[in-house]
């Protein structure tokens, strides 16, 4: 989904790819579950960026942006997002 590669916090937190990604497939989820499906639980992969095998620190597919150098976490777009999605259903 991202590019691996030492990404700023600047472009690193404007993740609309990943937006986009997980509305559609929730949207999918959804049609799923009124057709029957039996569905339990979601969570996103990955909470963090985080330590991959093949691609080390450079894979950043978590929906809080972690500065390596600091630790200091930054929530995403797509961490706002779900945040927002989550209120939503909440309320309605």
């Amino acid at each position: 989904m991202d590019q691996p590669g030492n990404v700023s916090i600047a472009d690193g937190v404007h993740d609309t790819v990943r937006i986009r990604f997980y509305r559609d497939y929730i949207t999918e989820l959804k049609k799923a579950i009124d057709n029957g499906a039996r569905v339990v639980g979601y969570f996103a992969w990955s909470l963090l960026d985080n330590f991959e095998w093949r691609l080390g620190y450079t894979a950043r597919f978590g929906i809080v942006y972690v500065d390596f150098n600091t630790l200091k976490r930054y929530p995403k777009d797509s961490a706002l997002w779900f945040k927002n999605m989550l209120s939503e259903k909440k309320r309605g």
